[in-house]
């Protein structure tokens, strides 16, 4: 019988990350979570709930813990297949951190301080963390501790990548070769869904003035059409897309292209007025987060369930991370063999 000539393919690894600092929203998943469910089959995927990375700000414990495990529990019931794909929480894998100090004596201060969200932060407060201004090293060791091929992230998060870029490269040159340099690569249409009360800034957890602008995941469908029907529009009564001309217009309609897989200047053209499109777009968001919901409340059901997938989710990060850990100490000089 002859041997297989066929020469396997390569799959890509990849990495998202999701800070608990809130609870998860529309631009959470339809810029970063339905695309990496999509691609969860034919990729390396790992899916990492961030919780160390909400301590460089001013937190609440008991929050944050609860934050931690609705995010887990949102995430798979997104549809993040934990048999598919790793996921697991960041602070039950301790490699994380010890990686993070070696990766910062590879890294210059004025590196970390030039990152953007560093210095916008820093300036409008008078008392900074220390670690707001490494955790973008630490960023840099979650992509770096797995061999990360490719970071899917928006325009503000390019910056980070960046640096785990040129830090993996320097180490490489000092010490030889010990990690993977990854790309960052950006999301397609909804990439960057903005807030609904002010349609030109990102719907956000830390930039949101108030709830009313933030659809959360979890959102009750006469709450979803509340706020949608609250959301800011634009003087005259055309629906065009532009996002220059008709900023909030045009994010309700790239909501309702996203939610429906279609582009936001086709969608345009079935709406005459600002109220018909408003309740497409509210029916659209309720329909697309009903099976979300749905599945939410069966998890939370069963605690079991989660608590298994967080164990078995660090165990398998764990065996990867240990690897690579050894191998960055042997490189820069703590371990002989």
């Amino acid at each position: 019988m002859l041997a297989s000539t066929t020469t396997p393919v390569a799959t890509t690894r990849r990495l998202s990350g999701f800070k608990p600092s809130g609870r998860l929203h529309l631009g959470n998943y339809l810029g970063a979570i339905r695309p990496m469910v999509d691609a969860q089959v034919s990729t390396d995927s790992i899916v990492m709930i961030a919780d160390l990375q909400a301590l460089t700000l001013e937190h609440d414990p008991a929050r944050l813990r609860q934050h931690t495990a609705e995010a887990t529990a949102t995430l798979l019931a997104c549809g993040v297949d934990p048999d598919t794909s790793l996921c697991y929480v960041q602070s039950e894998v301790p490699e994380h951190a010890e990686l993070h100090y070696l990766l910062e004596c590879a890294t210059g201060y004025g590196e970390a301080a030039r990152m953007i969200q560093f210095r916008q932060r820093a300036a409008n407060s008078e008392h900074v963390r220390l670690s707001l201004l490494t955790y973008p090293v630490l960023m840099a060791a979650d992509i770096l501790l797995h061999d990360i091929d490719e970071v899917p992230v928006g325009n503000d998060q390019t910056q980070h990548v960046e640096l785990a870029r040129d830090v993996a490269n320097r180490f490489n040159t000092r010490y030889g070769r010990t990690f993977t340099v990854p790309r960052a690569v950006n999301p397609g249409v909804a990439a960057r869904v903005m807030d609904l009360t002010d349609p030109t800034g990102k719907m956000g957890k830390s930039t949101a003035t108030s709830d009313g602008g933030l659809i959360y995941l979890l959102d009750e469908p006469d709450v979803v059409r509340r706020k949608v029907g609250r959301a800011v529009t634009d003087p005259g009564t055309d629906i065009v897309y532009d996002r220059d001309r008709k900023p909030g217009v045009s994010n309700l309609l790239e909501i309702l292209a996203g939610c429906e897989r279609d582009q936001p200047d086709v969608v345009a053209l079935r709406f005459a007025s600002y109220a018909e499109l408003k309740e497409a777009v509210a029916e659209s968001i309720v329909d697309t987060l009903r099976p979300v919901r749905e599945r939410y409340a069966q998890l939370v059901a069963d605690p079991s369930e989660l608590a298994a997938v967080r164990r078995t989710g660090a165990e398998r990060a764990r065996d990867r991370a240990a690897a690579t850990v050894h191998r960055a100490k042997h490189a820069i000089g703590l371990l002989s063999d």
